[in-house]
């Protein structure tokens, strides 16, 4: 028990600053208590301002240290008022309880515009669904004349609608929709450079990247209608190939016909002339056989005759003398 006290007398002693070794009678150091035997409040409560102090003094460095960040612009306020933009990224300081920061973002972002209908040169009504990439260039810009980011996005989607309401109501309905045969050409570039002319003029600080329309549409009421056109014309443009295609199509069979039969009196006319210079040689090569031996000329040809004039029926009457009658019966003298 004795040794506990002793334990707990060096504590106390420690914590109140005040201790000293002394010789016991046992050779031990002990810590001796004051002479009244209590605690020195005044050490504590020293202690405990001075740690509240250095606290006080690291939270409020810590909450006037602010970080920039590479995709950010930080703007410093003092009393509502624009002191200072920050660029470039890093550990940055405020003054405390009087400066206040906001961040604007230094990357590319994107807005979705709401439907808007317009109308066309031929005095349809479309309704148009677009976006733009878009950025800040200038923050300082767009706080002085703007004031926030959701002001500076509105007068971008005004700046838009109005440019591609002027672009498209110069072309025919048919040229917007028919990408194939269109004549709106770059409407795209032509209204992302429009509408940075405006910003730039109002020195809105901010750039459009990139306008892009992403649908176009008829109202409802108009659908219908526009559908039952679209159907009609496609099918004037069917039968008109078909017509085409017919006419096109007599005019080659008649071609052809005619190509046929001048082919055809061309091979019989030469066929003529080939039969009758052969006809006209073969005369010619009989002539020569038969002017060498003109009796046997003469029985060819008699005998040829036979065959023209005898058949199994045949029935001929001739003198018994006759030279005919003689040689069908086999006489030759």
């Amino acid at each position: 028990m004795d040794q506990k006290n002793k334990d707990l007398e060096k504590f106390l002693s420690f914590l109140s600053g005040k201790s000293k070794n002394t010789a016991s009678s046992d050779g031990d150091k002990v810590i001796k208590m004051s002479k009244k035997g209590t605690l020195n409040p005044k050490k504590y409560i020293s202690l405990v301002v001075t740690l509240t102090i250095v606290f006080a003094v690291a939270v409020i460095l810590f909450a006037n240290v602010y970080i920039v960040k590479e995709s950010e612009y930080a703007v410093v306020r003092q009393f509502g008022e624009v002191v200072k933009f920050e660029r470039d990224p890093g550990l940055k300081m405020k003054v405390p309880f009087i400066q206040t920061v906001t961040t604007l973002p230094k990357n590319q972002l994107t807005y979705n515009i709401s439907e808007e209908e317009i109308n066309t040169k031929d005095k349809k009504r479309i309704i148009i669904d677009n976006y733009a990439v878009w950025r800040i260039t200038d923050p300082k810009a767009l706080i002085s004349n703007a004031g926030t980011l959701t002001k500076a996005e509105s007068r971008m989607a005004e700046f838009i609608y109005s440019v591609i309401r002027t672009e498209l109501g110069q072309l025919r309905y048919d040229e917007i929709i028919n990408d194939e045969n269109s004549s709106r050409g770059s409407l795209n570039d032509r209204v992302t450079a429009r509408v940075n002319e405006l910003l730039l003029n109002d020195k809105y600080g901010i750039e459009v990247v990139d306008v892009r329309i992403r649908r176009t549409d008829l109202p409802a009421e108009n659908e219908q209608s526009v559908f039952t056109r679209m159907v009609s014309e496609r099918q004037s443009t069917a039968q008109l190939y078909l017509s085409e295609g017919d006419a096109d199509k007599r005019r080659i069979e008649a071609q052809t016909d005619r190509e046929v039969q001048e082919m055809l009196a061309t091979a019989n006319k030469e066929a003529a002339l080939i039969q009758a210079e052969g006809e006209a040689e073969a005369a010619k090569i009989y002539n020569g056989s038969f002017s060498k031996d003109p009796e046997f000329y003469s029985l060819y040809r008699t005998l040829e005759s036979y065959k023209k004039t005898v058949g199994e029926d045949t029935v001929i009457i001739l003198p018994s003398t006759s030279p005919y009658a003689k040689l069908l019966s086999g006489y030759i003298e």
